[in-house]
C-alpha cells in the first residue's frame, strides 16, 4: 500500500472490504439457517466491494486527460466516499466483520481527515438491542429477569459495541454494577463470519505482508474472537488482571461479580470516569502526559510481568480519572504468551533497540521470519523493523500523529522501498495480537502527543532498570511493599 503524496485508494478500501463471493445451490442454502446468515453477510460485503469498484472505475475514466492535481482531488473524494460507505455497512454488521473493521481502523491515520472521521465511527457505540431482548438473555443465562435479580435495572444501555452492550444496575446489597449482555444471535453471526474462511483470507490478504501465512494469521484471530463469545473466559481473564493489579497506584481493574455472570452475561463493579474523547477535550497537558505513561506501563507490565495482555487497545475500553489514573475495561481479547514466546522476542528487540543489524538479520532467520538466503541488506531490515519501536531509541521521544502516519506508510507500502524485504518476511502468528497492541497503543499516544523516556521505561520491565519517572517509582514501591513479583515474570 502506498500513501505518499496522495492515497492509493483501492488498497486502502480493499483492506476493509475485500471478499470472495459465495454461490451455487441457492435453494438448498436458503433452507439452511446458518448458511442463510452467512450468504446474507457475505453479499452485503460483496455489494460494498462492487460499489467501490464501479466508483473507482468511474474515477479513472473521469481522470483521463486531467492534470495531477485534478486526479488527486478525484481520488481523495473516492477515499472519503469509500470510508463513509465502509463505516455504514460494517457499522451495521455486529460480529466479526465489524470487529475486524475496528481492529484495523488505525489505518485511518493515513487517510484524509473526512475519511478518518468516517472510519472512526466504527470505534463508537453501535445501535443497541431492544430492552426486551437484553432482558431475555439475562433470563436465559441467570434463570430470572433483571427486575427480579437487581434492586434497580436501567433498560437503556450505557454503551453498545460489536458483540454486546452494557447496562447499569444495582445489586440487592447496594453495589452498583455494569452488566454486559451479549446480543442474541451474534454468536451465529460471528460463527458465520469465522467459518467463511475465504472472506477472512481475502480481507486480511489485502493488507498483510505478501509472504505472510494468512491462514495462520486468520486462525489466530479466529481463536481470539471465539474466546470473546464466552464471557466466562473473559471473566476469568478480568479476575486475573484484577488480582495482579489489586491496590496499584494508577491502574484499576473492576472486580467481577461471578454469581451474576454466565456465558452471555458478565457483571462487574461499576466504574465512573471520563471516556476517551471527553478526556481529550478537557484534560490539561500534565494529566494527558500522565495518562499516556499509564497506558504504556499497563501494556509493558502486562506483557513482561504477567505474559498476558489485552490485545484490543480500543479507547472505549478505558475510563480516565481527573488525576490521570485509568481503569481498564473489557478483557475479551486477551493474548497469553508462554515464557518461550516472550524470550524469543527479547533478542529481536535487543538488536532493534541497539541498532545491531547483523544480529537482527541472524535472529530473523533463526525464527524463520526470513529465509536463510533472503539476500536483503541487514541495514534495510533494521530500518524497517525499528519503525514502530523508534520511540524507544532516543533519550526522549514525543509521539505525534505525523509520526504515526509516516510509520504506517513505511510498513504498509508493499511496492515501495522495502518491497524486497516484505516479499520474504513472515512474522510468527503469535505476534499478531501484539502487533495490534503496538500500533493501537501508538495511535493513542500520538493523539495525546505523549513525550517521555520510553526506552528507559521499557528497560524497567524488560531488564529491571531503575525507574525513569515518578510513576515508575510509585510502581516500584507498590511491588516492594506487597512482594509483587509475579510467578510469570520474565527474568
Amino acid at each position: 500500500m502506498r500513501l505518499r503524496s496522495r492515497p492509493r485508494t483501492p488498497a486502502v478500501v480493499g483492506a476493509l472490504v475485500a471478499v470472495a463471493a459465495a454461490g451455487g445451490g441457492t435453494q438448498a442454502i436458503l433452507r439452511d439457517a446458518e448458511r442463510r446468515v452467512r450468504i446474507d453477510r457475505t453479499l452485503r460485503v460483496w455489494r460494498l466491494t462492487a460499489r467501490r469498484g464501479v466508483s473507482w472505475a468511474g474515477i479513472k475514466v473521469r481522470g483521463r486527460g486531467a492534470d495531477e492535481a485534478r486526479r488527486a482531488a478525484l481520488e481523495e473524494q473516492f477515499v472519503i466516499k469509500s470510508a463513509e460507505d465502509v463505516a455504514q455497512v460494517l457499522g451495521g454488521m455486529k460480529g466479526a466483520i465489524m470487529k475486524a473493521g475496528q481492529m484495523f481502523s488505525f489505518i485511518a491515520d493515513g487517510l484524509p481527515p473526512e475519511a478518518a472521521a468516517a472510519l472512526a465511527t466504527l470505534q463508537a457505540d453501535v445501535a443497541p438491542m431492544a430492552p426486551s431482548l437484553a432482558e431475555q438473555v439475562i433470563r436465559d443465562e441467570l434463570g430470572e429477569g433483571p427486575e427480579t435479580l437487581f434492586l434497580d435495572w436501567n433498560p437503556v444501555p450505557v454503551a453498545a459495541a460489536s458483540i454486546g452492550q452494557v447496562h447499569r444496575a444495582v445489586l440487592r446489597d447496594g453495589r452498583v454494577v455494569a452488566v454486559k449482555v451479549q446480543y442474541p444471535g451474534v454468536d451465529a453471526a460471528i460463527s458465520s463470519d469465522l467459518d467463511n474462511a475465504q472472506l477472512l483470507y481475502g480481507m486480511f490478504k489485502q493488507f498483510t505482508l505478501p509472504s505472510l501465512d494468512v491462514k495462520a494469521l486468520v486462525d489466530e484471530v479466529r481463536l481470539r474472537m471465539v474466546d470473546e463469545l464466552d464471557y466466562r473466559i473473559e471473566a476469568q481473564s478480568q479476575r486475573e488482571f484484577a488480582e495482579y493489579y489489586a491496590g496499584h497506584p494508577f491502574i484499576g481493574i473492576p472486580s467481577v461479580v461471578p454469581e451474576f455472570s454466565a456465558r452471555r452475561v458478565l457483571t462487574s463493579e461499576w466504574v465512573e470516569g471520563q471516556r476517551w474523547q471527553d478526556f481529550l477535550d478537557s484534560a490539561d497537558e500534565d494529566t494527558k502526559q500522565k495518562a499516556a505513561e499509564v497506558l504504556m506501563r499497563f501494556a509493558q507490565g502486562s506483557v513482561y510481568y504477567h505474559r498476558m495482555f489485552n490485545g484490543d487497545p480500543h479507547p472505549g475500553n478505558y475510563r480516565f480519572h481527573p488525576d490521570g489514573t485509568i481503569t481498564f475495561l473489557d478483557f475479551g481479547l486477551v493474548k497469553r504468551w508462554t515464557a518461550d514466546e516472550v524470550e524469543e522476542l527479547s533478542p529481536v528487540l535487543d538488536a532493534v533497540l541497539s541498532g545491531n543489524a547483523p544480529a537482527l538479520s541472524a535472529q530473523m532467520v533463526h525464527l524463520r521470519c526470513l529465509p536463510a538466503d533472503h539476500g536483503v541488506d541487514p541495514e534495510k531490515i533494521l530500518e524497517y523493523a525499528r519503525t514502530p519501536y523508534e520511540p524507544f531509541v532516543p533519550e526522549t521521544f514525543r509521539y505525534t500523529r505525523s509520526f504515526h502516519r509516516e510509520a504506517l506508510v513505511k510498513v504498509m507500502d508493499f511496492s515501495g522501498d522495502y518491497s524486497d524485504l516484505l516479499s520474504k518476511l513472515n512474522l510468527p502468528t503469535s505476534y499478531v495480537i501484539l502487533d495490534r497492541l503496538v500500533w493501537g497503543l501508538g495511535a493513542l499516544l500520538c493523539r495525546l502527543e505523549a513525550e517521555n523516556r520510553w526506552g528507559g521505561l521499557l528497560d524497567e520491565y524488560r531488564h529491571g532498570g531503575p525507574p525513569v519517572s515518578d510513576l515508575g517509582r510509585q510502581e516500584a514501591r507498590w511491588r516492594n511493599e506487597i512482594g509483587r513479583k509475579s510467578e510469570k515474570a520474565i527474568p
